[in-house]
């Protein structure tokens, strides 16, 4: 079997590690991939919104399964693409991406069918939206309602706080177009957890709970990133509340989006907040969660392959999800100055210290090749991820694992995973 990937960060590169275990396979592609997907992967000059280049190539090489891995092309259409000339792809179609491409949707289709969440209003005007924060209860949190690489969030702790996000976000598009419409909802409190989904549009199974670290510094410090770190499994989220989430949250979600027709096929990323009346709905995006699988798949014991073909065609019931009774811990190696400004086209070194390291993983986000040598490409460079035979054992792997590798500019938070 051959499978694309479509993607280039942290995520794809555990997707494909997890891929190359499947026995089915035979041969991986990735589009446009980085320079450590390239070592399981054939990496194809091919960007993610190249949808006509990306159809062209599977057929051209026969491929047997594309998986998607990026939002912005899952939004796009890039799932009605390949269907449309006849190829086998894992996602959600766009009708459904856009339970994360629209903050607002996702908002207004929990309201409607009692999925549990904050309270809120929708604004497409700068003034509606500053009148209505004069007489809001703070802290707020201010929401752009299309896609902004997970950074179109902001907790706003007073009214000029508020304001000031407002015109972040509607005057000075600070996140473009995403901010033409925004969500002004409830500032929850209590414990985050990202719980990720397959579904294949009638069933839906959770897989192994994670939890991430946003800001940028020690102590949720600093600005929002696109995570930091992340740890699995999540201490906080009990049996009672996955039984609690199944049914008032995971099920009626799909049910949902099937009532809406908008069947739901793929990956659903449910972000919780654990309140002290319950959990409720953060948010959903329509994939894997980054760093989030860089946890969750490595302690996946199925067939990767064998649950994307049960969701594409309907079996997800006859199958069960099955992940090892350990802990995974990832920390992000970064480019100082992330997410504003900072260098790239810097070498990294010591690779070489996880050859033969059972349980220790390497997942490149931001590299690429420079006359032979591994340099930096992004703000997150590499999610560094160790397995423990719990959450203790597990950081403590992870970060004595953060020391063989350098780079110039290096940095990264040292609790991850703290806080247990």
């Amino acid at each position: 079997m051959k499978v694309l990937i479509v993607g280039s960060g942290g995520r794809e590169h555990a997707i494909a590690a997890k891929v190359a275990q499947s026995k089915k396979v035979t041969k991986i592609y990735c589009a446009p991939g980085n320079a450590g997907i390239a070592s399981i992967a054939e990496c194809v000059n091919i960007g993610p919104m190249e949808f006509d280049k990306l159809t062209a190539f599977a057929k051209e090489k026969a491929i047997d399964l594309t998986v998607i891995g990026m939002d912005d092309p899952l939004v796009g259409g890039v799932v009605d693409a390949f269907e449309a000339e006849g190829l086998r792809v894992f996602g959600p179609r766009k009708n459904a991406a856009i339970i994360e491409g629209s903050k607002a949707f996702s908002k207004d289709l929990m309201k409607k069918y009692h999925v549990p969440t904050a309270a809120y209003e929708t604004f497409t005007n700068a003034d509606d939206a500053l009148a209505y924060l004069e007489t809001a209860k703070m802290p707020i949190v201010l929401k752009a309602d299309g896609l902004a690489l997970g950074k179109g969030v902001l907790i706003c702790n007073n009214l000029d706080e508020a304001k000031a996000g407002v015109k972040e976000l509607m005057v000075d598009k600070h996140f473009g177009s995403a901010g033409d419409k925004i969500v002004i909802e409830e500032f929850m409190t209590g414990r985050e957890v990202s719980v990720l989904c397959f579904s294949d549009g009638k069933t839906i199974k959770p897989m192994t709970s994670a939890q991430d670290h946003k800001r940028a510094k020690d102590g949720d410090q600093g600005l929002n990133t696109g995570g930091m770190g992340t740890f699995s499994p999540s201490p906080f989220y009990t049996a009672e509340m996955q039984t609690f989430c199944q049914k008032e949250v995971f099920d009626k979600t799909i049910d949902a989006m099937r009532q809406e027709g908008r069947t739901f096929k793929g990956v659903l990323f449910v972000g919780l907040m654990l309140t002290q009346e319950g959990p409720k709905v953060l948010e959903y995006n329509a994939r894997f969660g980054d760093p989030e699988a860089q946890v969750v798949l490595p302690r996946m014991k199925n067939d990767i392959i064998d649950v994307f073909e049960a969701c594409i065609d309907g079996t997800l019931d006859q199958l069960a999800l099955e992940f090892e009774d350990n802990a995974a811990v990832c920390v992000i190696l970064a480019s100082d100055g992330y997410p504003e400004k900072y260098d790239k086209g810097l070498p990294i070194t010591g690779f070489e210290n996880f050859d033969g390291k059972e349980g220790y993983y390497c997942f490149h986000a931001g590299t690429k090749f420079d006359n032979g040598q591994i340099v930096t490409n992004g703000g997150r460079v590499l999610g560094i991820t160790a397995k423990g035979k719990d959450l203790h054992e597990a950081r403590k792997n992870a970060y004595e694992a953060v020391g063989w590798i350098d780079f110039a500019n290096k940095y990264y938070r040292h609790d991850i995973g703290k806080d247990f």
